[in-house]
């Protein structure tokens, strides 16, 4: 059986994300996020990079088939300066296409969305609504 310990022994640098043109997918999320591409990444990259910067890094990296089932792993994202539903809004402005509405009457729940690529993320309550 393992120690316990007050910090894990290693940490998440990426999730990588499989995408059909990694430039596009990562200049996407970037702007989803509000953080600045990376400059070393160039149209036609078999891989690209969204840095969050106080997180694991969005690596998204080119794959020949196209998407043809739901994720094994998705992001949930939590809107920090909008509500859950401002920041759906603001997704699908830029792009993104709803996949899926589990909001609740009670204003719980979340909403599943699908980046330019097709790849699901959940949008969940933002610091906002609660």
């Amino acid at each position: 059986m393992l120690e316990s310990t007050s910090s894990p022994r290693m940490s998440i640098r990426s999730v990588t994300i499989d995408c059909a043109d990694p430039y596009r997918i990562a200049q996407w999320w970037c702007q989803a996020f509000g953080v600045p591409p990376s400059p070393e990444d160039f149209e036609g990259d078999p891989a690209a990079l969204c840095d969050l910067g106080d997180g694991p890094r969005l690596l998204f990296e080119r794959v020949p088939e196209a998407k043809a089932v739901k994720n094994r792993v998705h992001i949930d994202i939590r809107p920090r300066e909008l509500t859950r539903d401002e920041e759906v809004e603001r997704l699908i402005g830029l792009g993104a296409s709803l996949f899926a509405d589990f909001r609740q009457p009670d204003g719980s729940g979340f909403v599943v969305l699908a980046d330019p690529d097709g790849n699901e993320f959940c949008v969940e309550r933002g610091d906002r609504d609660l």
